[in-house]
């Protein structure tokens, strides 16, 4: 929970996010410079363990973030990789054979019940358990064999953004050393956040053009997609609109149906495989007169209605995530201050969720 008193948001909303979003690019790089060396030495012993099959366990904005790993685990180590439903041991009591099973837990706080009582489960049935988590000394941490503590330092806005972003990049850090990777994609996030970081007014732009819109649509293809569904919990969770989430490829398979030229629809377009296969639903979009929001390279931006051009030439496709999420966190906080809320206290939220 925030430390702040009512008092404090009403004279400065968003104060806490805001100075929380402009701390990443410090966190990116003390992950790379001081947690690396850590998450590869978890990585080598848990590689020496032969692992046959990956689970992973989240819940809301990390559960985005173990979406991310599940594409790295598939198309960079080709390891059959799942994301868990926890009430099936928490709720039903199922006692599933694990034994071999690398199972990830990824959780900002490590508090949630829910996600120690499923690790502590897995770790019974003979998996080995991994913790992600902004905390070392947290319930999750202590039940698991393993942690990698993401080092974002401590977050007091509820919409969760630099744990968020720590989380992609330890992940990436953790997968490339089950390979023997050497992570060298991943040098270039801190500056290229900080450019990305300082173009406030763009996306204030952005958000004065969607500030009354009464839904959105989110839609990516491969890496991108986590992008689209955490996106899609920022704008919900700070400024209440109903913003959707979907694979491009699902898209098409009905809900584009309620596409009109009202609703604005966000589209990150990941440079690389992903968003050359996202390209049929742009085309399909642009053919339904959509109002087009382009996140990606400068020539998508200026194919669509509007868009922020992310400096991603040359930047390895996966870990653009990392940087496609920055203007969208900004574009959440602007329409929620632009709609006159506070995004760093949301209604009915708690910073701790304890699901059972």
């Amino acid at each position: 929970m925030s430390a702040t008193t009512p008092a404090q948001h009403s004279q400065q909303p968003g104060r806490i996010m805001s100075g929380e979003m402009a701390e990443q690019p410090a966190v990116l790089s003390r992950l790379l410079e001081e947690g690396a060396p850590r998450i590869r030495e978890t990585a080598e012993r848990i590689a020496a363990r032969g692992p046959r099959f990956v689970l992973l366990t989240a819940r809301g904005t990390s559960d985005n973030a173990a979406l991310y790993a599940k594409y790295l685990l598939e198309v960079l180590l080709g390891k059959p990789c799942g994301l868990t439903s926890m009430s099936t041991t928490t709720a039903y009591g199922a006692e599933p054979d694990l034994t071999d099973v690398l199972v990830i837990t990824v959780s900002q706080s490590g508090g949630s019940p829910d996600l120690v009582a499923s690790t502590e489960a897995a770790r019974e049935a003979g998996a080995i358990t991994l913790a992600v988590t902004n905390n070392a000394d947290s319930p999750l941490a202590a039940v698991s064999e393993f942690h990698i503590d993401v080092l974002a330092g401590p977050e007091k806005a509820l919409p969760a953004t630099k744990t968020y972003t720590a989380e992609l990049l330890a992940l990436y850090l953790f997968v490339e050393g089950l390979r023997g990777g050497d992570s060298s994609a991943a040098k270039v996030l801190p500056e290229l956040a900080r450019q990305i970081l300082s173009r406030r007014e763009e996306v204030r732009a952005l958000a004065a053009r969607y500030r009354f819109a009464e839904r959105m649509v989110l839609t990516s293809r491969g890496y991108g997609y986590p992008t689209a569904k955490e996106a899609a919990l920022k704008l919900m969770e700070t400024s209440y609109i109903p913003a959707l989430s979907y694979s491009g490829a699902d898209l098409l398979h009905g809900p584009l149906a309620m596409v009109d030229n009202i609703s604005p629809v966000i589209a990150i377009v990941t440079e690389g495989k992903g968003g050359e296969a996202l390209q049929p639903v742009l085309d399909r979009l642009r053919g339904r007169g959509a109002d087009l929001v382009v996140i990606g390279s400068q020539a998508e931006v200026d194919k669509a209605s509007a868009g922020f051009a992310l400096p991603t030439s040359g930047v390895a496709e996966e870990v653009q995530p990392v940087l496609e999420i920055l203007p969208l966190q900004m574009l959440a906080y602007e329409v929620a201050i632009a709609r006159g809320q506070d995004p760093d206290a949301p209604r009915a939220l708690a910073k701790v969720t304890e699901t059972h």
